[in-house]
């Protein structure tokens, strides 16, 4: 859809991660992450992550004039020119980060990168005990129903088997039977586990 409208696909995999899924390998132009989350892993750390395919034709869009056109507060470069498929890029790095100063310390970085050396391992065993957990819940008398993508019943489900071979993440939702007083009932009565 975004590629007949001749904009960029842009995919926010925070959920999905580098591990479960790789959006580039499925037609997205730019992936976009939360660091802060499974990249690292322990809540430590701010940071983000943005990834440029390289393979949007930002000229042949007409819909980019801050990449196509002269930008004049960078000497009247035309990103386009300047950085071929990495204009995208190259902007965020000498307009966005010049404007707001949004950059990772070298601490920070180095945190992530300590997050991102387990975040295969961490992310088997949240989709193992995410399974274990949804399964549960389907069979609770008291749950009315469980989203999660790996369940057959879904209508997502032969996407999440084409696309999600390690699974899907650990982030699902349920409803309570009883409506909002047993809701709220359940919230109360929650403790921090792990």
């Amino acid at each position: 859809i975004a590629h007949k409208h001749k904009i960029p696909l842009v995919i926010d995999n925070t959920f999905g991660t580098p591990y479960l899924i790789r959006p580039i390998e499925h037609g997205a132009d730019i992936v976009v992450h939360s660091a802060t989350k499974f990249i690292g892993g322990h809540g430590s750390s701010l940071g983000g992550v943005i990834v440029d395919s390289g393979k949007f034709d930002w000229v042949a869009s007409g819909k980019f004039p801050q990449l196509t056109e002269p930008d004049p507060s960078y000497h009247g470069v035309r990103f386009v020119d300047a950085a071929g498929p990495a204009a995208y890029a190259i902007r965020i790095r000498a307009i966005l980060l010049r404007d707001t100063g949004a950059t990772l310390s070298p601490f920070n970085a180095f945190i992530l990168l300590q997050g991102l050396e387990t975040l295969s391992l961490r992310v088997e065993r949240h989709v193992e005990n995410t399974l274990k957990v949804v399964d549960f819940l389907t069979k609770h008398p008291k749950i009315e129903s469980v989203n999660h993508p790996s369940l057959p019943s879904r209508a997502d489900n032969a996407l999440y088997n084409k696309y999600f071979p390690k699974g899907a993440g650990s982030i699902f939702t349920f409803e309570i039977k009883g409506g909002t007083q047993e809701a709220q009932k359940f919230i109360d009565s929650l403790e921090i586990f792990s």
